[in-house]
Order: structure tokens, then C-alpha cells, then sequence
């Protein structure tokens, strides 16, 4: 069987909505495996020259774990992966490797649980650990992941225009960045934070003239922006000139939203146009 899934980059956070709101970008990864193929793991592309070729990878480890789960026994396969969304940056690469393994897993195995987003959204969220990037990228457009596994996916406003800016040089793991959180937040800041989110789901579904107001943080952006200064800089400019913007995930990318006569030139960072991806993970043949 040759079976390749594609699956979305995704953008968590998106300022006020710490650890809620998810948002998946039209920037996708395809993983097609062949289990009549000899054996071998190969990769193109983003990571290409450091992600391990040897089966423990994370889709391969997530396909053997999915596999274990249903008490089903996993046959050998070659895996290629094409990958899009950069490592480490904030966009959802180990979510978008983990839903690629419970999908492909599903298809091989023939669980039936790739026809079912909520089921592979289930066991991603469990297996990653952070369901705001798990959701937009098996719903697709701008999800809201409650804990104990509720989520609502809404569709995002069709002016939205996103843009993602990366300092090449500069990485951020998930867990060095959530390691820098403080424990606890004053009260003010809580109810800064509940207030713009709320006014931020308006925004993203159908006024962004608002998201200047609405894309506003004091949980995280400041506390991960000090472990990068060289992005706070472009984060602080952007600021200054009135786009919205925020940290994408953990960091270190990027992620503004600039009105139509406003021109993004930073030194020091890539700027690429991110489209929303209306969809989540994609089943492309099998």
C-alpha cells in the first residue's frame, strides 16, 4: 500500500489565547509511506540534513504508538517526507508529524479513524500534549481547544492575511520556551488577556479591523520574546507602526496581519504570505 497525507502548518497562541486558539496555514507537509517498499526513511527539504533516517523519527514513533494502542501489528514501510513548515519555529511541525503518523497509521491499518477529525485530533492532542496546534491541524481555519479535549473550529475571516516572519538564524524549542513561563500571572493580567481573546474571536471571523485592539498579551509574548531579542526588535517595530502581530506558538516566527497598504521590510527576517488553510490533514491517495 502507498498512501501519503498532507497536513497544514499551524500557528498557536495568536497573542491573547495562550494555550486556546489555533490557526492552520495554507504552508503543508506531505509524508507518503509505501509499505511495499524497501524499508527506509527519507526526508526533503526543511530538516532535511537533521532529522533522523533510522525509524525514530517522530511520524514513525507515532505510527508504531498508534499501532500498540489498537493492538495491531505496524507493517515495515518506507516513509518520505516532504517538509514545508520549518523545525523549531513556532508553525507546528511536531503537530503536524504526530497527526501525518495517526493518519497514516489509521489508513494502513484500516482503523477508519482518518474519516473522523476529532478521532486522529484525540490521540494527536494526547500524544503531543498541546491541542492548540493539534486542532487546526486536523479541523483546518481557526479552532478553540478547551482542556479535557473540546474544540470548536470557526471559520476565519476571508481578509485575513497572514504573514510569517522568521529570523533564519534563530531557533526556539517548545520546551525551553514554556520553561521560561512564570507559575503564576497577576489577576490583572488575567483578566487583560480573557478580555482581548474574547474580542480576538471577533476579529479573526469577521471584523479584522479590530485586531489591532484584540491581539494584545501578558502571559507569554514578553517572557518568550526575552529569550530572542533579535526578534523582539522586529516584534517591538511592528508594534510601534501599529500591525498587529504576534508570537507564533512558542516562537521564535512571527505572525502579523498588515492592512493592505502596509509594507512589511525588516532586516534580518524571511517575510513570506501565509494563507489560511480552510482544511486540515489531507488523505492525497491510498
Amino acid at each position: 500500500m502507498r498512501v501519503s497525507v498532507s497536513v497544514p502548518a499551524t500557528s498557536a497562541n495568536l497573542g491573547p489565547g495562550f494555550d486556546t486558539f489555533g490557526l492552520a496555514l495554507d504552508i503543508r507537509n506531505v509524508v507518503t509511506i509505501d509499505t511495499g517498499a524497501e524499508p527506509h526513511v527519507t526526508w526533503a527539504l526543511e530538516g532535511a540534513e537533521e532529522l533522523p533516517t533510522n525509524g525514530s523519527d517522530l511520524i514513525s514513533r507515532t505510527m508504531v504508538a498508534v499501532a500498540a494502542r489498537m493492538q495491531e501489528p505496524l507493517p515495515a514501510f518506507a516513509l518520505r517526507g516532504e517538509n514545508h513548515i520549518p523545525l523549531a519555529r513556532g508553525l507546528g511541525s511536531s503537530s503536524a508529524a504526530i497527526v501525518a503518523g495517526v493518519v497514516l497509521a489509521s489508513v494502513v491499518l484500516d482503523l477508519g479513524l482518518h474519516h473522523e477529525p476529532a478521532s486522529v485530533f484525540a490521540l494527536a492532542a494526547e500524544f503531543e500534549g498541546h491541542p492548540d496546534n493539534a486542532a487546526p491541524a486536523c479541523f483546518g481555519g481557526f479552532t478553540l481547544a478547551l482542556p479535557g479535549g473540546f474544540v470548536r473550529r470557526l471559520d476565519p475571516h476571508p481578509d485575513l492575511t497572514p504573514v510569517t516572519l522568521i529570523v533564519p538564524t534563530t531557533r526556539l524549542l517548545t520546551e525551553v520556551a514554556r520553561a521560561a513561563l512564570p507559575e503564576t500571572v497577576p489577576f490583572a493580567d488575567a483578566v487583560f488577556n480573557v478580555a482581548h481573546a474574547g474580542l480576538l474571536v471577533e476579529a479573526l471571523t469577521h471584523d479584522p479591523g479590530l485586531l489591532g485592539v484584540a491581539m494584545h498579551d501578558r502571559l507569554h509574548e514578553q517572557v518568550r520574546l526575552a529569550l530572542v531579542p533579535e526578534v523582539r526588535e522586529l516584534f517591538d517595530e511592528l508594534k510601534r507602526r501599529e500591525i498587529p502581530v504576534c508570537v507564533s506558538g512558542a516562537g521564535p516566527t512571527l505572525l502579523a496581519f498588515p492592512g493592505p497598504s502596509d509594507q512589511i521590510e525588516l532586516h534580518g527576517a524571511t517575510i513570506s504570505r501565509a494563507a489560511v488553510s480552510a482544511t486540515g490533514y489531507e488523505v492525497l491517495d491510498a
